[in-house]
């Protein structure tokens, strides 16, 4: 754990010359600083969910519309996400997350702010893609961070923790956008959120000055700790810099792609569509949607961080790492499949029992939560070097891909009935299961 006491030292040597403290336990702060600007991530993206159902109208939208609008602001940022993910993975590689993370985390703080400019559809989707496309670094740069700082026995609870923050962004932005709103209205809401991240970036240039082989402040103990390999890996790793193309021929990368493309719209379909949910299912009003929504949010930070937890000592117990990311996965993608059928199946009573309606949702978002970061995590178990971000960068792009299929689909199958809506999700489970599961490398020459 984190040496706090080796701070109150640093902070009366470090401005004399070739003087540097040892911090125990510097992992733990990088994956710290990574994990909040996950919340902050969320935070930002959040806020045009939270706050449209209650602002459209001033946009000249009617209520028949105010779905397709969402849909087409959303699709803009999804497009730009998916460009993002790929073009930011490849700039991780080769510049380094250190500085990688600074431009992303920069480049979102500024597009969030320009949305209290947004003067209709048009300006704010130009905002959201250039929020979109920024934002889209935190993933293939958290991953390649992770790979450079965790040993592959740590590295699924590190994800976990920087993944607990996308839900703990969405805990905290219910009530956050709310309260702002309330206070100062959508135009200065958007505005106090995009400081948050141009704060971060100062402890994060400070604190993760270079990788751990060459970092001043780290201990001879935990560099050697990180660089040693003390895992069995049954998949030879590549040391060679692949080309997209060339990624793209081994089957493990397609297993990745394929996972994200059909798992991650299920959360998208919450992120993005909870507030408009509970509006029209339970009427809620803009306080009621900031005192519910948090609720699955927070229980799925909790999914992430067990997720995590439980391939980490399953490699500790000598299992390879990929088996245990797979095992965690099939757990996570149980508790989603019994939360979906179970809102499916009492889905015409849940308008008088929102309680219900909240536990059903927690229990999918905290299946994805403790199977996603596991996901996330494969790229560093089949690949290394300068393929890690690039691979996690065409997951993620193939994740954006089928959640903007999704975020089409919703104004259509959703005009009578939310049911389709769920069943959609359900479906989509067992098949990102069976694409993790079953289309793997036996080598990385296949």
């Amino acid at each position: 754990m984190p040496d706090f006491r080796a701070w109150a030292q640093y902070i009366i040597v470090y401005f004399k010359p070739g003087l540097y403290v040892k911090i125990k336990g510097l992992r733990w702060y990088i994956i710290a600083l990574i994990g909040l600007a996950t919340v902050i991530n969320y935070i930002d993206r959040s806020a045009i969910n939270i706050m449209w159902p209650y602002i459209y109208k001033e946009f000249g939208i009617s209520d028949a519309g105010s779905k397709n609008a969402l849909a087409l602001i959303t699709t803009f940022f999804m497009i730009a996400y998916a460009l993002g993910q790929t073009f930011t993975g490849k700039l991780m590689d080769a510049i380094g997350t250190r500085l990688g993370m600074a431009f992303s985390i920069l480049g979102w703080s500024i597009s969030i702010a320009l949305h209290a400019l947004a003067r209709g559809l048009f300006s704010f989707n130009i905002f959201r893609f250039m929020l979109g496309f920024s934002e889209a670094g935190n993933w293939p740069g958290a991953t390649k961070s992770n790979a450079e700082w965790f040993p592959a026995k740590e590295r699924a609870i590190a994800q976990g923790i920087f993944g607990a923050g996308a839900s703990l962004g969405s805990v905290i932005a219910a009530p956050v956008i709310a309260l702002l709103f309330v206070a100062l209205g959508w135009k200065l809401t958007f505005a106090c959120v995009a400081v948050l991240g141009v704060l971060w970036v100062i402890p994060w240039l400070v604190i993760n000055k270079n990788t751990p082989d060459k970092h001043p402040w780290i201990t001879p103990e935990e560099r050697q700790y990180i660089l040693s390999t003390n895992t069995k890996n049954p998949f030879p790793v590549p040391q060679t810099v692949y080309t997209w193309r060339e990624l793209l021929k081994f089957n493990n990368t397609w297993g990745i792609i394929l996972g994200r493309f059909f798992i991650d719209p299920v959360w998208w379909l919450f992120v993005t569509w909870l507030p408009t949910f509970l509006k029209e299912q339970f009427l809620f009003d803009i306080k009621q949607i900031a005192g519910f929504t948090w609720i699955p949010y927070l229980v799925a930070a909790c999914g992430s961080l067990l997720g995590g937890y439980y391939s980490s000592v399953m490699i500790r117990r000598g299992n390879d790492a990929a088996k245990s990311r797979k095992r965690a996965i099939t757990i996570g993608c149980v508790f989603m499949l019994v939360g979906l059928v179970g809102i499916v199946i009492y889905l015409p009573d849940l308008k008088s029992h929102p309680g219900l309606a909240m536990t059903l949702i927690s229990i999918t978002l905290f299946g994805f939560q403790f199977l996603i970061n596991n996901l996330q995590t494969l790229p560093s178990d089949y690949f290394n070097g300068k393929n890690v971000g690039t691979v996690a960068g065409m997951g993620g792009t193939a994740a954006v891909v089928g959640t903007l299929f999704t975020t089409w689909a919703v104004p259509v199958i959703t005009q009578t009935s939310y049911t389709s809506f769920f069943i959609l999700g359900a479906v989509l489970v067992p098949i990102a299961w069976l694409s993790v599961t079953f289309i793997s490398s036996k080598n990385l020459k296949n």
